[in-house]
């Protein structure tokens, strides 16, 4: 039986732009099957795992939700024990993000794309591809397939995830857009949240953890929650990161306000928290935080 040809998506809101990555792909690699060109991060999540393509190509700036995040989003979601498709980013130059890029051996494609930078991207991929894919890949050897290894396909999640958080934790932001600012001096000590026509000083110390909700940040204590409008990315780069520890793309908690890590049915984990009843879901990408406990 002969092995299916590989299989790719395209996310990028820019329909012209698109198209030429369409149509350089089918020069510089034939053999390859775009499935799906979506326009946003949310959409590119929902037929990414709808359809499981081998390669994808995600525009970093996006509505909605922007190329890292949606990369984030998958791997969350992404089913155990299947193969995690080989990821690059496209993006307008911007000489940061590419050198991020490359320190995470992420692999990139810059705007207007150009076929002869696009060609080595294709030679790359040909060596991440699971077997199955990398079989139809041009160079390969005909024939050539193997069974699934979970074990390989743990550990290139792992490896996935470890270059995800490398370049969460970079000013990286939208690769071209305002960057998160960094921290400096102090870590922020007091919060000023509006409260109808009243503003409330709220101390950070008391604060439990913040969660990203629409335009807003949830701010919980013990006892009360409040709303501001600072972007969570911006006020989670102005905490100690020793004491605040960010468990999913949304939610970032105090260290010693959890009691316990438990594990569900399913393997995911979720805090326990000393001094609220809810549980804070914690994504794969910050699983390794709780490896321990």
């Amino acid at each position: 039986m002969p092995a299916r040809p590989p299989r790719a998506l395209i996310a990028e809101d820019e329909p012209l732009l698109a198209e030429a990555l369409r149509q350089e792909l089918a020069s510089a690699w034939p053999e390859l099957q775009v499935v799906a060109s979506v326009g946003d991060g949310h959409s590119a999540v929902r037929e990414a795992l709808a359809r499981r393509p081998d390669v994808l190509f995600f525009d970093i700036r996006m509505p909605g939700q922007d190329g890292l995040d949606a990369a984030h989003a998958l791997a969350d979601a992404w089913p155990e024990g299947a193969p995690f498709p080989a990821l690059v980013f496209v993006t307008a130059y911007d000489q940061y993000a590419v050198q991020a890029f490359e320190a995470q051996a992420i692999d990139y494609v810059l705007k207007p794309i150009q076929p002869q930078r696009l060609l080595r991207t294709v030679q790359r991929l040909r060596g991440a591809l699971p077997p199955a894919a990398a079989a139809m890949a041009p160079g390969a050897e005909p024939g050539r397939s193997a069974g699934p290894d979970t074990r390989a396909e743990s550990g290139a999640l792992e490896a996935v995830l470890a270059q995800l958080r490398a370049l969460t934790a970079l000013p990286l932001a939208s690769a071209g857009a305002a960057a998160a600012p960094h921290r400096v001096g102090e870590p922020l000590q007091m919060l000023q949240a509006g409260v109808g026509t009243q503003i409330h000083l709220v101390p950070v110390r008391d604060v439990i953890y913040f969660e990203a909700a629409d335009k807003y940040v949830r701010v919980l204590t013990a006892s009360r929650e409040y709303l501001v409008r600072t972007p969570l990315k911006e006020l989670a780069a102005q905490l100690d990161a020793q004491q605040f520890w960010q468990v999913h793309r949304g939610t970032v908690v105090r260290a010693d306000a959890v009691a316990a890590a438990l594990r569900d049915e399913s393997g995911r984990l979720h805090l326990q928290l000393h001094a609220r009843p809810e549980r804070l879901a914690v994504s794969r990408l910050y699983a390794h935080l709780f490896k321990a406990m």
